[in-house]
């Protein structure tokens, strides 16, 4: 029988490496997303998962056999994120359950299950590392959570089975995407070397002396794709992480030598990228005029903000593999290489200038 999926948010990161993995393994791929986007193999379908009725409208006569869950929106505290993300995997599940067709849905989180929503990231009892699927939900409202449950409320009722993705900062390519550390660093590594600034790692102490790992958005797609057809993954969570570790006191000398740039010794002083790239905006839009790049509008390419979220945490971030591997799914790209391909593709597309 034809696969037929339904990406849910396939113009981001994660979703837009969804779609192209499911079309490469010969499915049937519609991406819905509010300002649908032209990728090869997929059918956009305009909606906005906030108004029920025109989401109704879009999905009426389509009949997807899996669903791929891959976006949310951000609201100004988590009490309101839990609310209105957790409507709008309701209006969806709604808007669907009439052609009572949907066999699987794959949910996309991350490690704020183990770290916390942004109101309380990286604070109180958190869980040890290597973070794992056993330790459970931390004693603080997270809408995460709410997703979750919501997926768990739609399938007891229209009996289709779960999975659910735990990646941890996720690379990829998506403009206008609101978490993007890859595309990020590249264009902070581009202004740096147009500019002659030094190329400083902004995070903290602990995050460049300790180990940690990231997740490449062909990685999360393979293992998302995986579960979607796989018995053993059925009605599971699972982390998805490249497979390696490393220490940013190594990658950022691997990042800086790609871009030729020398990496500015750390001296344990946090240099917030939020603060670094303030008033880089102008200067963006020179230096894509200069290039003839693509988008002039840096915050259509870099998320300073979640990157310092990232890089400027206290605690060790490690995340175990084991329970996904234990069922069969073997997928590993090193990290260094996921940075290194993002911006092959990055300098291909024109978003940052050649060498």
């Amino acid at each position: 029988m034809t696969k037929r999926a339904l990406v849910v948010g396939y113009t981001g990161i994660q979703g837009h490496a969804v779609a192209a993995k499911l079309v490469a393994d010969g499915w049937e791929v519609l991406g819905l997303a509010r300002t649908p986007k032209e990728q090869a193999g997929v059918t956009g379908i305009a909606a906005d998962l906030t108004d029920p009725e025109s989401l109704r409208a879009a999905l009426d006569g389509i009949a997807p056999t899996h669903v791929f869950l891959t976006t949310w929106l951000r609201m100004e505290s988590e009490a309101e994120n839990i609310r209105v993300n957790a409507e709008m995997l309701r209006n969806l599940f709604a808007a669907l359950r009439p052609a009572n067709s949907v066999e699987h849905v794959a949910l996309v989180t991350g490690l704020k299950h183990y770290l916390g929503p942004f109101e309380a990231y990286g604070k109180g009892q958190l869980p040890k590392t290597p973070f794992r699927e056993d330790q459970g939900r931390l004693d603080v409202e997270n809408f995460y959570y709410a997703q979750e449950d919501e997926v768990f409320a739609a399938a007891g009722a229209d009996g289709f089975t779960w999975s659910v993705h735990r990646p941890h900062t996720v690379i990829g390519k998506a403009v206008g995407n609101a978490m993007n550390m890859g595309q990020t660093l590249a264009v902070y590594a581009t202004i740096c070397r147009e500019t002659g600034r030094p190329f400083r790692f902004p995070g903290s102490q602990v995050q460049w002396d300790s180990l940690t790992d990231m997740t490449d958005a062909r990685q999360l797609a393979a293992q998302v794709a995986w579960a979607a057809t796989s018995d053993d993954a059925r009605n599971e969570d699972f982390n998805v992480v490249n497979g390696d570790v490393f220490r940013w006191s190594w990658m950022w000398g691997r990042i800086a030598d790609w871009f030729g740039l020398e990496a500015e010794e750390f001296d344990g002083t946090e240099r917030p990228l939020e603060q670094q790239m303030a008033e880089d905006a102008e200067l963006w839009a020179e230096i894509a005029d200069r290039h003839g790049l693509a988008e002039r509008d840096l915050h259509r390419l870099a998320s300073p903000w979640h990157t310092d979220a990232d890089l400027g945490r206290p605690i060790e971030v490690v995340t175990d593999m084991s329970k996904s591997r234990a069922r069969g799914f073997t997928g590993y790209i090193a990290t260094d290489k996921a940075f290194f391909d993002l911006f092959e593709t990055l300098r291909a597309d024109g978003i940052i200038p050649g060498a």
